[in-house]
């Protein structure tokens, strides 16, 4: 009868239906289940029990308990290569984060060929790193490199223990700073033109505008570019791999990152066990480093643009 109130379905029935509805959102994060599980936690579950053994990937895997652990604990290559990595990621990110922010300040201006100048600051990122270490290697060379005879002078950049890291962090800066521009931009992109236009009302001129508008509002934005280039920082090995020629830490250990190091134990001197200890602290300083930026960056972070 038209106008008289639907009887409310059974308990039962509402408990089948919500069954059905849970069944089927399952069903549809069943595939990314799988790859999550397959690809990152079970990795990361056999190297917490390789960390555990002494295996060089020929004999069975010997159980030698927190041996691997206590032997990094004591290691000096181990701290050098964990020094060397903080001190790669102190010059590189915080270079190519202030970096991005301006380049897309420019950007955003939507100058003539704004669009094609995105595609040009974007290719290095695009490019592998490892073939771009070796391109750089060549633009390095002391006798034939371009970088010397356009400034005229000869300087051992690869080679001088002083010079090797700061090249490296500048070629990786070179080649990141347009792919952390085009976050900034979409950032900069977000912010609404009528608070850019209610400050140039009351006064405020570009660098006020830039301290006070500009950098808050892209908090989000640089949460999410400072942590991912933190950790993409603590990882970097293909690039140095290429800039160095496979020679690990060259010069004197002044680029021996620790990604380097974990690659030299693990398929050059065939020891699983303390290369997947490396591994997995390397693990726990990035999500202590992360955990820190997040503290930081929870309360000071704007969301809310309207």
């Amino acid at each position: 009868m038209a106008g008289r109130a639907v009887a409310a379905a059974p308990p039962s029935q509402r408990r089948a239906r919500r069954r059905r509805t849970a069944l089927t959102g399952y069903a549809l994060l069943l595939p990314s289940l799988v790859g999550v599980g397959g690809f990152l936690l079970v990795p990361v579950v056999l190297v917490l029990l390789i960390s555990l053994t002494r295996w060089d990937l020929i004999s069975p895997p010997r159980w030698v308990g927190l041996a691997n652990y206590a032997e990094l604990v004591g290691s000096p290559a181990f701290w050098n290569s964990l020094w060397v990595t903080a001190k790669f990621t102190l010059l590189a990110i915080p270079a190519a984060i202030a970096l991005g922010l301006l380049l897309a300040v420019a950007l955003n201006r939507r100058l003539p060929g704004a669009a094609l100048l995105r595609v040009i600051y974007v290719l290095p990122w695009v490019g592998a790193p490892l073939a771009l270490g070796v391109v750089w290697r060549w633009l390095f060379d002391p006798t034939t490199g371009a970088v010397n005879a356009v400034l005229g002078r000869r300087i051992e950049w690869m080679s001088d223990p002083q010079l090797a890291l700061p090249a490296v962090a500048f070629v990786y800066v070179w080649s990141n700073v347009g792919y952390i521009s085009l976050f900034f931009l979409a950032g900069l992109q977000q912010i609404p033109v009528a608070v850019y236009e209610a400050a140039r009302l009351d006064g405020a001129g570009p660098a006020r505008t830039l301290l006070a508008i500009t950098l808050p509002l892209l908090r989000p934005t640089t949460f999410f570019v400072t942590v991912t280039s933190v950790i993409s920082s603590f990882q970097v090995f293909d690039l140095i791999y290429g800039l160095t020629g496979a020679a690990r830490g060259y010069p004197a250990g002044s680029t021996d990152v620790i990604a380097a190091n974990i690659y030299d134990e693990a398929f050059v001197a065939l020891r699983l066990g303390p290369a997947s200890a490396m591994a997995l602290l390397l693990f726990v300083v990035i999500v202590l480093v992360t955990l820190v930026q997040q503290r930081y960056f929870r309360r000071r972070i704007t969301y809310d643009l309207s």
